[in-house]
């Protein structure tokens, strides 16, 4: 099924528009796709060197422009969304239908503090949540993406205030598809800003989510300098926004964030890799049984 030659449909934000293949996607088989990737493993210090991950087994790392590659020419993502790279299981390729994968972004946007962390009603906030996500949901429509419905907690929110780390996963409803996505979220509260690690994968594999990213989540740590006690009230900024904030993402429009929520919801939505044999049954498979999900990069 994946020997075929490597192809996407880039859709133009304003139109739907088919975009020509590149000449990797017309070129390159799945086999010479994947031994093109530079799989890295053990410590890695991130590209923006303020943090660093060190990989448990099992874990793969890919930097930012073999990351790209695999979220655009392999799972069918729009191009122009800058990572830190992304973790892949050892035992999975990610080119296949079980693929699943860990997105990393950094938010600079100031410290965040954490004093609402034991105020929160996260029943409340899950229906603002999806109050705010239906509201978006015309303007996705118009733009000629599918609506996306928040079903509810795959986990509920839970915030550790020792290591500063905070974890959810939402599962989610793309257009018809009764296949739901699973987001799994991880944030790492810093200095100046939020490590941001959005697991991508299909709700059948919750429990194994769920077993392997608190791996990920324990070797996930700021350097020195960098880490959330090393915070200076004279010289840092302050976000504007706490932990609800944080885990909202759609109720953060409120604090005049809704153009980065919106290209949030634009992103990452995964598609398993379709070959250049019928654009009709491509675009079946893009629209349908593909794996979908969303990156959360700006909340």
């Amino acid at each position: 099924m994946f020997k075929g030659v490597i192809s996407i449909l880039m859709l133009a934000l304003a139109g739907l528009a088919m975009q020509p293949a590149s000449a990797e996607q017309q070129q390159m088989t799945a086999d010479e796709f994947l031994a093109s990737l530079k799989f890295q493993t053990g410590k890695i210090d991130l590209p923006n060197n303020i943090a660093s991950i060190d990989l448990p087994s099992g874990f793969r790392y890919l930097n930012p422009d073999d990351a790209n590659r695999v979220l655009v020419t392999a799972w069918g993502n729009p191009p122009g969304d800058k990572t830190l790279g992304m973790i892949i299981p050892s035992d999975v390729s990610p080119v296949s239908e079980d693929s699943w994968g860990v997105i990393i972004t950094y938010d600079e946007e100031g410290h965040v503090k954490d004093d609402d962390a034991d105020k929160i009603n996260y029943a409340d906030l899950l229906k603002d949540m999806q109050s705010a996500l239906q509201d978006a949901n015309e303007e996705r429509k118009k733009q000629g993406y599918e609506a996306i419905s928040l079903v509810g907690w795959a986990e509920q929110p839970s915030y550790d205030k020792s290591s500063h780390k905070l974890y959810w996963a939402k599962e989610l409803a793309f257009g018809d598809d009764k296949n739901h996505t699973l987001n799994y979220n991880i944030r790492v509260l810093g200095r100046k800003g939020v490590l941001v690690m959005n697991a991508v994968a299909g709700m059948n594999q919750i429990a194994m989510i769920k077993t392997e990213m608190p791996k990920v989540l324990a070797v996930t740590e700021f350097k020195t300098g960098n880490a959330y006690g090393d915070f200076d009230s004279s010289t840092d900024k302050v976000a504007e926004y706490g932990i609800a904030a944080l885990v909202a993402g759609a109720a953060a429009t409120k604090l005049g964030l809704f153009a980065k929520l919106f290209a949030m919801l634009l992103a990452f939505k995964k598609a398993v890799l379709i070959g250049l044999a019928a654009i009709g049954a491509a675009v079946a498979k893009f629209f349908g049984k593909g794996k979908k999900a969303q990156a959360e990069n700006a909340e």
